[in-house]
C-alpha cells in the first residue's frame, strides 16, 4: 500500500493544477494562486515521502514531471494570458489584442523543456541549472496578484509582460547554476548563502506581502548568478 502513497500525493499535486488553471480562465486570479500553491506544497512531500518510504520508481518521476507541467507551467501561463487580455494596450499593440495573450503560453512550452532536461540532468542532484518552474509559477502568480490591478493602468505594461516571458523563459533553460535550500547539515559554515538568503525574505514577506514572492524569486535568481562569480 504504501508505494501508492507519493503518486498519490503527485496526483494532487497535477488535481491542484488543473484547479487553478480553472480559476485562471474564470478570472479568479487569486484563487489561481492558492491552488498553485497548494500544488508546490504537494510537490514537496511528494519526493520526500518517496525518499523516506523508500519507493521511488520510474512511474513516479514521469509522473511528478507531468503533474509539474500543469501546475507549473499551464497553470501560471493562463494567469497571466488573462492578465494581458483585459490588460489597457497601446494604439500600436491594440489590433493585435486578440493574438498576445497567447504568448504566455511560450513559457509552458519552456517549462516542458526545463523539466525534461532535469531529469536526464544528473549535474541537478543538489541544485538547479536554470530556474525551477515552481520559481516561476510563484513569481507570475503572486506578480499578478499582488500589482495585477495596478499592471492594468498602464497601456507600456503589456510590454514589459511580453519582456518578463521572454526573460523568465529563458532562465528556464540556461546554464547558470542555482543553489538549492537543502541541507546536509545545519551548520553556517557552507550553508552561508541559504541562511543569508532565508533571513533576508522575513522581512520582505513582512514588508510587501503577498508581491514579496515575486520579489525574492527575483532575488534567489540574483543571488545564484551574484555567487557565480
Amino acid at each position: 500500500m504504501k508505494k501508492h502513497i507519493p503518486n498519490s500525493i503527485t496526483c494532487c499535486n497535477l488535481i491542484s493544477g488543473c484547479i487553478a488553471t480553472a480559476f485562471a480562465f474564470g478570472g479568479n486570479i487569486r484563487m489561481a494562486f492558492v491552488w498553485i500553491i497548494m500544488g508546490a506544497v504537494f510537490d514537496f512531500f511528494d519526493g520526500m515521502s518517496a525518499r523516506l518510504l523508500h519507493v521511488s520508481s520510474p512511474i513516479g518521476k514521469e509522473l511528478d514531471s507531468l503533474a509539474d507541467i500543469v501546475t507549473f507551467g499551464v497553470a501560471p501561463a493562463t494567469m497571466v494570458f488573462y492578465e494581458l487580455q483585459i490588460m489597457e494596450y497601446p494604439d500600436i499593440l491594440e489590433r493585435f489584442r486578440f493574438v498576445l495573450p497567447f504568448v504566455a503560453y511560450i513559457m509552458t512550452a519552456f517549462s516542458a523543456l526545463r523539466l525534461a532536461k532535469f531529469n536526464l540532468d544528473e549535474r541537478q542532484a543538489l541544485g538547479f541549472i536554470g530556474l525551477p518552474t515552481p520559481a516561476n509559477a510563484l513569481f507570475w502568480g503572486s506578480l499578478i496578484v499582488g500589482v495585477g490591478e495596478w499592471m492594468e493602468s498602464y497601456s507600456w505594461m503589456p510590454f514589459l509582460v511580453l519582456m518578463g516571458i521572454a526573460i523568465c523563459s529563458r532562465l528556464m533553460t540556461c546554464e547558470i547554476p542555482m543553489f538549492a535550500l537543502k541541507f546536509k547539515q545545519w551548520n553556517w559554515k557552507g550553508n552561508e548563502v541559504k541562511y543569508i538568503f532565508l533571513l533576508t525574505c522575513i522581512p520582505l514577506i513582512l514588508i510587501f506581502g503577498i508581491v514579496s514572492f515575486a520579489i525574492i524569486i527575483a532575488w534567489y535568481v540574483a543571488l545564484s548568478i551574484f555567487i557565480q562569480k
